[in-house]
């Protein structure tokens, strides 16, 4: 005889949640990861799955490089991947502190879209309460950008450029799974009006640095989500 349902109404019990899937997260700088590291630290009871800071090196075939290696096999296989840091703002108006949402990055392999860009831009407005969040395509350089260098790559639409993000995602969904969720956070450290060679630069370092130990429960929120029905 079949059982007939339970006290709930329910004919079966609810299975287990499925699990969240790692999360990896790549920067370049050993005082980017310290800043991940703390913030990590301070909100560990936040994180919804294994969380891994992974420290690269500084430059894009580094960051191929060190991605690939992570995500070769282990429990990383499968993982979540953001791209975090700082970065250089191109867009007059910026400031140390400033946030960059990626919807896109951009290097020398092509364009790379972003996962649920919508949904880290309202999480970081969340976490890190009055810093401006700016949006859109992220490029990825191979060294420092100054001057009119910066006013070219403002003028193809990008809204700031590191040079990691790109490679980190690009390396991120050549290991065989293609529907990996990667994106890419930056702060920003260095902006047309506040360049790093100017007076200031330590202060806006610090600003960015305790942004950046902010960001991560909107990472997290952002990684929860991914276990949601995809629309």
């Amino acid at each position: 005889m079949a059982a007939g349902p339970g006290p709930s109404g329910s004919a079966h019990p609810p299975g287990p949640a499925p699990a969240a899937p790692p999360l990896l997260i790549a920067c370049a700088l050993g005082i980017e990861q310290l800043a991940l590291r703390s913030g990590r630290r301070r909100h560990a009871g936040v994180a919804s799955g294994p969380v891994t800071v992974l420290r690269t090196g500084m430059g894009p075939e580094n960051a191929q490089r060190a991605v690939a290696r992570a995500l070769e096999g282990g429990e990383l296989r499968g993982a979540a991947v953001v791209a975090s840091g700082f970065c250089a703002g191109l867009e007059p108006g910026m400031h140390p502190g400033d946030l960059v949402v990626a919807d896109e990055t951009r290097g020398p392999g092509g364009s790379t879209p972003c996962t649920d860009t919508e949904l880290l831009v309202k999480a970081l407005e969340r976490a890190v309460p009055g810093r401006t969040v700016h949006t859109g395509p992220l490029v990825g350089s191979d060294h420092v950008v100054r001057g009119q260098e910066r006013s070219q790559l403002r003028g193809t639409g990008a809204v700031a450029v590191d040079m990691e993000s790109a490679a980190t995602l690009r390396s991120a969904l050549s290991t065989g799974v293609r529907s990996r969720p990667v994106a890419a956070v930056r702060v920003v450290v260095d902006a047309p009006e506040h360049e790093l060679v100017r007076i200031g630069t330590v202060r806006g370092g610090i600003s960015a640095f305790r942004v950046l130990r902010s960001v991560l429960p909107a990472f997290f929120e952002w990684h929860r989500s991914l276990l949601l029905p995809r629309r």
